[in-house]
């Protein structure tokens, strides 16, 4: 059982961070421990997964990595995102017995969203 994924975001980027992930996604921030929060980013959680947002100074967002994160209303998400600008591109069936869709974080970072068929 994984505990939590861990993505990387541009130093002082974490209000475009909290922007994305608890204003669109509609996560929980978590207050960090204090020995990591001076490191700065910033903790979500929500739906069942947790993710951690950490800095990186020669920040390059993962364009091939990513989570696939299980959602309970895919069209809902898909709709918010695109509302917010973000890309929305539908899979096709190579994932049996899945509906899923990728996007990209406010940093460029890949995301999958998936949910199981009916």
């Amino acid at each position: 059982m994984i505990h939590h994924v861990q993505l990387a975001c541009p130093r002082g980027e974490e209000d475009v961070s909290r922007a994305f992930y608890a204003g669109v996604l509609g996560l929980t921030e978590k207050p960090k421990p204090p020995a990591l929060a001076a490191r700065g980013g910033c903790w979500f959680a929500g739906h069942g997964i947790e993710l951690h947002l950490g800095v990186e100074d020669d920040f390059r967002p993962a364009r091939k990595a990513h989570p696939g994160l299980l959602w309970p209303d895919l069209d809902g998400l898909a709709a918010r995102l695109a509302a917010a600008g973000h890309p929305v591109v539908w899979g096709d069936d190579r994932v049996t017995g899945m509906r899923r869709f990728h996007t990209e974080d406010a940093h460029g970072n890949r995301l999958e969203f998936l949910a199981p068929l009916q």
